[in-house]
């Protein structure tokens, strides 16, 4: 499916326990679980993918290019 970052969700006792593929990323409580239940109710697919990357900070950053020139990241 286009826009599938990986993530994926879970809601036990009240919490909210995203996982990108099968590791656990974050668990959200309280607020910030309601919070992410109002945002997920109004978003598609791909706005619930998005959402979740940004909450784990598993997100792109527009720098992997740069980085990848970086000399420490060039090996021996």
């Amino acid at each position: 499916m286009q826009g599938d970052l990986g993530f994926s969700y879970h809601k036990r006792n009240g919490c909210y326990e995203i996982f990108h593929g099968s590791i656990k990323a974050a668990v959200l409580r309280a607020e910030k679980a309601l919070e992410f239940e109002e945002e997920l109710a109004v978003l598609d697919f791909e706005g619930g993918q998005q959402l979740m990357a940004r909450l784990t900070g598993n997100y792109k950053r527009g720098n992997e290019r740069q980085a990848k020139n970086h000399p420490r990241n060039r090996g021996f």
